[in-house]
């Protein structure tokens, strides 16, 4: 049975914006290998629309030998959009649920041996109040964006992790590891 892994990038303010963080050729690594394990990644329409970007520079590499590579496995890896106002997926590896979230996701962990990664705040936040989450992946880069939408935010009830691990990269970036206490644990 497949886990369901948030996993997005923070600043240190608790911003949630994947373009507010300082991308470097080891974040790139890093995140290219998490999606070759993947068997899906679930996305709002939002960042979906973001990460079009990755479809352009598979075709058109950058010479970055790093940034091509994430390019190519992002590229590769099967993607799965909810939203309410995109009608069209025009990037040969996504495509539209049809279904509501819980109900997805819920067969997507049943029917997969792979992780399924969720990349938009917006599903990470239905999916807490869901209690849905396996694990938290959230990359905290040093940089403080002075406003934007707070990653936890709206959330139904009071969640407890337990941090499992960490991982700490050159440029300053720290990937916290968490996964849910079970209510009957607390």
């Amino acid at each position: 049975m497949g886990r369901i892994i948030a996993a997005t990038n923070m600043t240190l303010d608790g911003v949630c914006d994947h373009t507010a963080g300082i991308p470097d050729e080891e974040l790139h690594q890093h995140y290219a290998h998490l999606l070759s394990k993947a068997g899906a990644v679930l996305y709002g329409r939002i960042t979906y629309e973001l990460m079009t970007y990755w479809k352009a520079v598979a075709k058109n590499p950058t010479g970055e030998k790093a940034t091509d590579e994430f390019a190519v496995v992002m590229n590769k890896v099967p993607k799965m959009v909810f939203s309410r106002t995109c009608k069209n997926i025009d990037w040969e590896s996504a495509t539209l649920a049809g279904r509501p979230l819980e109900e997805t996701v819920l067969e997507l962990k049943q029917q997969s041996n792979k992780d399924i990664l969720v990349g938009s705040r917006s599903l990470i936040i239905q999916l807490i109040n869901l209690h849905l989450i396996d694990e938290f992946q959230v990359c905290v880069h040093p940089v403080v964006a002075g406003g934007g939408l707070p990653l936890f935010e709206d959330i139904a009830q009071r969640t407890v992790f337990t941090l499992t691990k960490t991982k700490t990269f050159a440029g300053g970036t720290v990937t916290l590891y968490y996964e849910p206490i079970k209510k009957e644990s607390l």
